[in-house]
């Protein structure tokens, strides 16, 4: 048993490793124009330093946490942080393209170390049920936190260093967090044995990455394009023969009879579908605030702010009181159901709203979503033995990867239909331009400003009120995708199951533990 202190120093540790690569996602975007001056990388090289970082960490996910529960997710976590150091000076000093995506993609390997291992470690050190949601709806939040914090810092740095300053700010972190770690982090063996399955690794790697390209060209092409259902199908037949080989190896990366528990199962798809409705939200606001408003990128990123301070405290103070008066089942319900309310209030934001009307939309979204992920997090590392807790992370983490791929292509997709349906281009806007402007806002804007003022100006002007519409229809959606996600865990997370003890190796049986 550790200590309270202990406890959350350990905690901060792994808070820190999980502050670190989120901020890293968001500050990627507002490196590219300044890195591509530099680098003159073309348009196929962009779309790979974006991807190479997202690929390469859900893609190994599932291999990374099956890892740390044979070797220990103490010498995992640690070297995994000092990856991330050394990939981040890689990827701020980079002399070309192609050396950055190479360091993109280590630092995705690096970053599939660092989530599953740090929950497993939370769900290690934190065995009373309240304190455990509690500290799981912390980590979470500040992983959202970090995501709304990388605009607001990468901004600052990039007015006044180079672009690679935005990673090299990783580097002295992950020293503090690599030092702090073998001082105070527990467990330095693992305690899964056996060796990793040689034919499972792969398998695991090609079926997520298989749905997670085709997913992204999709949304950036159209189901049409001829690569998406050769990697659609590659990706649905590699994890088919992954489940299968994992009930039959003697030493599995994840144990395939823990979809038998509802409440397993229920809150993986719920984390999924949740994160679905949520991570488009943020690339539209993001769009809305940039491009519709004409804002700056820090203006923007500070903007997001109270949506990712709603989830924190919906995670760290709301969720575990509410699962003790409401049960899990109701409490998920409720988050979502609040955050259906707030995403239902966005249809009022317009080119013409004040700022200030939309904060309680973001702080009631963000705590709605805060306490749902929060008690589906818990409930997935409730119902797994300690020694399971990294691969069961690593599928939680992956679910969440391919739901966030999928709200971002579904909903982006409906926001890019109803823009170009709804815009009316002005007359005497010349074909060519008014193609462009067909293709986007961003691409609009770019073929005002090349137009006479007047005729720009009013070009540019349909173009923003077109993509409110877009963006009321794609948030429309997530608001009934949201409702139907509390209907779906109103039914599945009605018990929580509770397991044989840890050293028992047997299988979980399934009993009422919480309502």
């Amino acid at each position: 048993m550790e200590s309270p202190g202990r406890k959350w120093a350990v905690f901060a540790v792994c808070a820190l490793l999980a502050l670190v690569p989120n901020i890293d996602l968001t500050a990627l975007n507002q490196a590219v124009p300044h890195l591509s001056a530099d680098l003159e990388p073309s348009a196929t090289q962009i779309l790979w330093i974006a991807d190479a970082y997202g690929f390469a960490l859900a893609g190994l996910l599932i291999t990374m946490g099956g890892i740390g529960d044979r070797i220990g997710h103490k010498r995992l976590l640690l070297t995994g942080t000092a990856v991330f150091a050394g990939a981040s000076a890689l990827t701020a000093y980079a002399p070309s393209a192609e050396l950055l995506i190479a360091a993109r993609a280590l630092l995705g390997v690096a970053g599939a170390t660092l989530m599953p291992s740090g929950l497993a470690l939370i769900r290690r050190v934190f065995t009373e049920p309240k304190e455990r949601t509690t500290a799981i709806g912390m980590f979470a939040g500040i992983g959202g936190l970090a995501v709304g914090l990388g605009p607001v810092l990468s901004g600052a740095l990039l007015d006044h260093f180079w672009w690679g300053s935005v990673f090299m700010i990783n580097v002295p972190l992950m020293a503090v967090a690599f030092v702090a770690g073998a001082i105070i982090l527990p467990e330095a063996h693992g305690r899964v044995s056996g060796r990793l399955d040689l034919l499972s690794v792969p398998l695991s790697i090609l079926g997520v990455l298989g749905l997670v390209y085709a997913i992204k060209e999709a949304a950036a092409h159209g189901v049409d394009e001829a690569r998406v259902p050769v990697a659609a199908l590659a990706g649905v037949l590699a994890l088919a023969a992954f489940l299968v080989r994992q009930g039959r190896v003697a030493d599995p990366l994840i144990d395939v009879r823990l979809f038998r528990l509802p409440a397993f199962t229920g809150s993986i798809v719920t984390n999924m579908f949740a994160m679905f409705t949520l991570v488009a939200q943020s690339l539209i606001f993001s769009l809305f605030f940039q491009l519709a408003l004409g804002w700056s990128p820090l203006k923007a990123g500070l903007a997001g702010l109270p949506g990712a301070l709603g989830a924190m405290v919906g995670g760290a103070a709301v969720a575990a009181p509410l699962i003790g008066a409401l049960g899990r089942a109701r409490t998920v319900a409720l988050g979502m159901a609040v955050a259906t309310g707030a995403f239902s209030l966005y249809l009022m934001v317009g080119l013409g709203t004040s700022y200030p009307v939309m904060v309680p939309a973001m702080l009631l979204g963000g705590l709605g979503m805060g306490i749902a992920m929060t008690v589906t997090s818990d409930t997935v590392l409730a119902t797994v033995p300690k020694d399971r807790a990294g691969s069961a992370s690593a599928i939680s983490e992956t679910a969440t990867e391919l739901g966030g791929a999928l709200g971002m292509a579904v909903l982006g997709s409906i926001l890019t239909a109803v823009y170009r349906d709804s815009l009316d281009v002005p007359a005497g806007v010349p074909a060519p331009a008014g193609a462009a402007a067909r293709d986007s806002l961003a691409a609009a804007l770019q073929a005002a400003a090349r137009l006479p003022a007047r005729l720009g100006a009013e070009l540019a002007d349909a173009a923003r009120v077109a993509f409110v519409d877009g963006m009321h229809a794609a948030l429309l959606g997530s608001a009934a995708f949201a409702a139907l996600v509390a209907v779906f865990a109103l039914v599945t997370l009605r018990a929580v199951p509770k397991v044989i003890p840890d050293d028992t190796g047997e299988a979980p049986v399934p009993v009422v533990l919480e309502k």
